[in-house]
C-alpha cells in the first residue's frame, strides 16, 4: 500500500523525516500532523488570544488538507490538544471551536486533550485530523 508525505508551501518546513500530512490512497483517507498557530516561517500567531490560535491552526489545517486533495469538508476525526486549559474556559473553548470550524458541515468525531504545554513556548492549541480524499 502506498503512502504519499504532503509538506505544502504554505506551512513552515518541519525537521527531520516529518511531515505535515500523508495520504494513503488505497484507503482514501489524509492524516495530519498536530498544526499549530503558526504561519510558514514558524513564527507564533494570535498571542494569548485562544480563538485566533484556533483560526490559524485551522488554516493550517486546512492549507495541508487541500495540498493532499482534500478539504475541511472531508474531516471525519479531530484530535485538539490545548495547553494550559482549565475547565473555567470551557465556554471559551466551545466559542473558539465554533468559529474555527468554519466550513465543516458535518460535525467530525473530536476528542480534546488537556496538556501542560505543547512543544514550544506560547501555543495554546494543536489540531490533527484525519480526513477523506
Amino acid at each position: 500500500m502506498s503512502v504519499h508525505a504532503v509538506n505544502p508551501p504554505e506551512l513552515p518546513p518541519l525537521p527531520g523525516v516529518l511531515s505535515h500530512a500523508v495520504t494513503v490512497p488505497a484507503l482514501g483517507l489524509v492524516y495530519t500532523s498536530g498544526q499549530v498557530a503558526w504561519d510558514k516561517d514558524g513564527r507564533l500567531v494570535g498571542g494569548d488570544d485562544l480563538v485566533a490560535q484556533f483560526e490559524q491552526a485551522y488554516d493550517n489545517v486546512e492549507a495541508a488538507l487541500r495540498a493532499a486533495g482534500s478539504s475541511r469538508e472531508k474531516i471525519i476525526k479531530e484530535t485538539v490538544y490545548l495547553a494550559g486549559y482549565t475547565t473555567d474556559q470551557a465556554g471559551e473553548l466551545v466559542a473558539a471551536l465554533t468559529a474555527a470550524r468554519r466550513g465543516c458541515p458535518t460535525p467530525p468525531a473530536s476528542t480534546a486533550v488537556g496538556v501542560t504545554t505543547l512543544f514550544q513556548d506560547g501555543f495554546l492549541v494543536e489540531i490533527e485530523v484525519v480526513a477523506t480524499l
